[in-house]
């Protein structure tokens, strides 16, 4: 059996290995917790739309995203009803309003939905149940989403409080999350939105949901509304519209880019880690490198012995960054009320142990550099 040199000389000095292995698991850690928030906020970016159920979208070109809408005339929902394959539209109001927590008198803003209960907008089973959709046409009543943050008060069926400084009673409970846009939301009718946005009219809406005829080509239907409908609204897809959602928070606002940076900023971290561990380990171990060298052994050899070194720092770290990081993402689900939608998958951790291996392996060929170039003789 061949001598593991690699794996003796990373256990020789137990206490630089310990550090060696903190260090590339905080580097692991880093990595996943900003690749986890990159994908809740992805994720949080389209989770509304996964629970609206439309074929096509008509939006403002102003609108940015869902929770910064620009209103638009009515009159170009009516106008793709005409189109060939449309089978129903609906339009949608969205808005920000002052919610009165009420247990703790403090105000925060919350996210409104306002809908004609009779359109079967969303699949959320809380606000497709009958005694729900009739509760909603009454005065002044909502249904709030149970994960909304604790901040807003316990979501329960009969509390009554303010909602811009007008009373409003919960009359049901949906469950959908919010995210980075709003941490908590509401659904209203389009009746009772109109009393609480006033002066703003009906005739103004925020989205217009298109839902057509079964077997009907979303993108074709598209291309007719886009050559019928004046320039002042864009026809979108669904996977167009979730994907011009995604590529705002994650393109063109800071918080993509921030986690993103955070991504490249730990993979340097780690390797600058990794480097000086190894380093610092090829540098104490000159003379035994000059010594294979001097027996014949070539830089190649060299060269796989301290990868070897790397590679096994890399899978040694990865194992407790790995584990960490799955408390750290249970721990930030709970403590956002699962408004903030982390979580582990396959794909993020099978990423993450390739860019970990990468990582050691770039340290591991910048520290044997020294070795290689070493003349035995000078060394001894």
């Amino acid at each position: 059996m061949r001598t593991p040199l690699a794996w003796l000389n990373l256990v020789h000095e137990k206490t630089r290995l310990l550090v060696a292995i903190a260090g590339v698991a905080f580097a692991v850690l880093l990595i996943f917790m900003n690749l986890g928030f990159l994908g809740a906020l992805t994720k949080s970016a389209t989770l509304a739309y996964s629970q609206i159920d439309a074929d096509v979208f008509l939006v403002s070109p102003q609108t940015t995203d869902l929770s910064g809408t620009d209103p638009f005339p009515i009159e170009r929902l009516y106008q793709a009803d005409g189109i060939s394959g449309v089978e129903r539209i609906m339009p949608l109001y969205v808005g920000y309003l002052q919610w009165l927590n009420p247990e703790t008198r403090i105000s925060r803003a919350i996210f409104v939905y306002g809908i004609n209960p009779d359109d079967p907008i969303f699949l959320l089973p809380g606000v497709q149940q009958p005694e729900n959709r009739a509760a909603l046409r009454q005065p002044n009543t909502v249904l709030m989403d149970r994960r909304s943050r604790p901040e807003y008060g316990v979501p329960t069926i009969g509390t009554i409080t303010e909602l811009d400084r007008r009373n409003v009673e919960i009359v049901g409970l949906f469950s959908l999350g919010g995210g980075f846009a709003s941490d908590a939301s509401l659904i209203m009718s389009d009746q009772n939105f109109r009393r609480f946005f006033d002066p703003r009219p009906l005739s103004q809406i925020d989205l217009g949901l298109i839902q057509l005829v079964e077997g009907t080509d979303a993108g074709q239907v598209a291309e007719k509304m886009r050559a019928s409908l004046p320039e002042d609204v864009l026809v979108l897809t669904r996977q167009e519209m979730l994907k011009r959602e995604t590529d705002y928070w994650i393109i063109t606002t800071s918080t993509g880019f921030i986690f993103g940076m955070g991504v490249v900023v730990s993979f340097i971290v780690g390797t600058v880690i990794v480097y000086q561990v190894l380093y610092t380990d090829v540098a104490s171990h000159m003379a035994q490198f000059a010594t294979l060298k001097a027996m014949g052994y070539r830089s190649y050899y060299l060269f796989v012995l301290v990868l070897q070194e790397a590679i096994i720092l890399s899978v040694l770290g990865y194992v407790p960054g790995f584990i960490i990081s799955l408390g750290l993402y249970e721990m930030t689900f709970r403590a956002t009320s699962g408004g903030l939608p982390i979580a582990m998958n396959g794909r993020r951790a099978i990423a993450v142990l390739l860019l970990t291996v990468i990582m050691c392996a770039i340290s591991g060929v910048v520290s044997v550099q020294k070795a290689v170039r070493t003349d035995p003789a000078e060394v001894f």
